[in-house]
């Protein structure tokens, strides 16, 4: 099979329905309320695009966008357990694949335009303080920090390297996960500035 501009990956299964106790007993989850957050988001790939030079072998593992496999997915007709993922290095908006990790290193490498950053947790705002009511505060930052995970050719355009804490625009943490750690998936647009150190000598 020769696909132009799609990936082809096989996956056993579109959703995590099963959890695994601590003692080995594992459960059945009812996905069917937030399909969304219970995705299968990589598979092996079988067929990569010929148009486009990814680096993506067959074999390697794609992580890719949640359409892909829930509101009906993108099955390739025909061929159980197969889909298909769009890919557009010139419109990432467009692009469904997000990155892959080869077989053969195991390395992480994002794809067409997407950056991969790593959650910075920061520490809450104390605000104001009182002894005799709870302050609540109703309004959210704007802004979202996050560390460059992995370098890409768009990253370093961007002058930016792997570890580089970065601010990004709200609602734009879509994330998936690799590996077991999260990750945001976020465009060139969506970063906002990068932190610089401050040195007091």
């Amino acid at each position: 099979m020769k696909t132009l501009d799609i990936f082809v990956v096989e996956l056993e299964k579109k959703l995590n329905d099963t959890i695994t106790t601590d003692g080995g007993l594992e459960l059945y989850v009812d996905s069917r309320f937030n399909e969304f957050e219970h995705r299968v988001n990589e598979a092996t790939v079988v067929c990569s695009p010929v148009k486009h030079k990814t680096g993506v072998e067959v074999g390697d593992t794609l992580y890719f966008h949640h359409l892909v496999v829930i509101n009906d997915g993108q099955p390739l007709t025909g061929d159980d357990n197969h889909y298909l993922v769009r890919y557009d290095p010139n419109h990432t908006v467009n692009n469904q694949a997000i990155a892959y990790k080869s077989a053969k290193s195991g390395h992480i490498y994002s794809l067409g335009g997407w950056t991969l950053l790593s959650p910075v947790e920061e520490g809450a705002d104390p605000g104001e303080q009182s002894d005799l009511i709870e302050l609540v505060k109703l309004t959210d930052s704007p802004v979202r920090k996050a560390r460059v995970a992995f370098n890409a050719p768009w990253v370093e355009e961007l002058g930016l390297s792997v570890g580089d804490v970065v601010g990004i625009k709200k609602n734009r943490d879509y994330e998936l996960t690799i590996d077991g750690d999260k990750y945001f998936r976020v465009r060139a647009e969506d970063i906002l500035y990068v932190e610089e150190e401050v040195h007091n000598d």
